[in-house]
């Protein structure tokens, strides 16, 4: 395993990372989960991510649990969670990043997962009603208290990004420092767009998500959508257009060749895909079966293996134009 700074931080994180999305509590219990994540601990991986709102707060109960039982030692691995949405319907408690959501918000995440602190929280998407100041501030108090270490943001744009360090900057707090966008082959737009000059620039990390595309360039889905897939669950209706789309599994199809060629899966392909980018700091795993988890790890030895001419190969079947960088 490769390991990689997060940003400008002093903190580095493997280059793969396992998350807990979808999977805890709805397709994993403790024991599962227990046993996925010391398959990736074992193969190097040091950074577990969450959130406050996946299965409502049972996901980070489900990491809570699983670490109390392999009682690693703290300094040995990185977790983090994020706030956003809430796990109640009261007018302060959802859709938001106002200071007392925050707040009571990082308190019960310590909770359930049974930490004395995160190393990473991150404000899971931009809320339009709040006053970014009003953010900076309550993530600065939130690490000046010991409670997280490190801040960052979740499919927030460029420039609200910018206002938050500026505003950070001003007052001399802590900045965020990392943002977590979709990546993969079929959602570029923002690694390879908005976000590169703003990388370039601020020298921002990312712990990226969806590199599979919800499964769908594992090849899982070429033959419809199986019954213990994440396609298949009851609450996830909204991803099956996407997993069912002809035209996307038309060019999964024409991927097979290239990962044959390379010797490795569609999924390590897809992951190692990701990983060339040089603005990644991390891609975040995911899996509902220990084997899974040892797939995904061996994507690490295909990245070198992907030639400047495998990605042209790649842009080609996603019909990916590139721009000229300006000068």
């Amino acid at each position: 395993m490769k390991y990689r700074h997060l940003g400008k931080t002093g903190i580095r994180v493997s280059e793969l990372s396992f998350g807990s999305w979808v999977t805890f509590h709805n397709q994993a219990d403790v024991d599962l989960a227990l046993n996925m994540m010391s398959a990736a601990y074992d193969a190097g991986v040091n950074f577990f991510d969450n959130a406050e709102v996946y299965a409502g707060g049972k996901s980070e109960q489900v990491m809570g649990d699983a670490l109390k039982k392999l009682k690693w030692r703290r300094g040995s691995y990185l977790v983090s969670t994020k706030f956003y949405w809430g796990l109640n319907d009261g007018i302060n408690e959802k859709n938001t990043l106002n200071r007392k959501r925050l707040i009571e918000g990082i308190n019960g995440s310590l909770e359930r997962l049974q930490l004395d602190y995160v190393d990473l929280i991150y404000c899971h998407r931009p809320d339009a009603t709040t006053p970014i100041e009003e953010t900076v501030w309550a993530m600065h108090n939130i690490i000046e208290w010991g409670k997280a270490l490190y801040w960052g943001t979740s499919e927030w744009a460029a420039s609200e990004i910018i206002e938050a360090i500026q505003i950070a900057e001003r007052y001399h707090l802590h900045k965020p420092v990392v943002e977590q966008p979709q990546y993969n082959m079929f959602e570029r737009k923002r690694m390879e767009g908005d976000y590169v000059r703003f990388y370039k620039e601020y020298g921002y990390g990312s712990t990226t998500w969806s590199p599979l595309a919800s499964g769908l360039l594992s090849g899982k889905y070429q033959g419809g959508i199986p019954k213990d897939s994440r396609g298949a669950l009851k609450g996830y209706d909204w991803l099956k257009d996407s997993l069912t789309n002809k035209e996307k599994l038309a060019k999964v199809t024409t991927l097979e060749p290239i990962a044959k060629e390379l010797g490795c899966t569609l999924s390590q392909l897809a992951l190692a895909w990701c990983l060339k980018n040089p603005f990644v700091s991390t891609v975040i795993t995911g899996a509902s079966r220990v084997e899974q988890v040892h797939e995904n790890m061996k994507a690490a030895d295909v990245v070198d293996k992907i030639t400047a001419e495998i990605m042209e190969k790649i842009d080609v079947i996603f019909e990916v134009k590139k721009e000229e960088e300006d000068d």
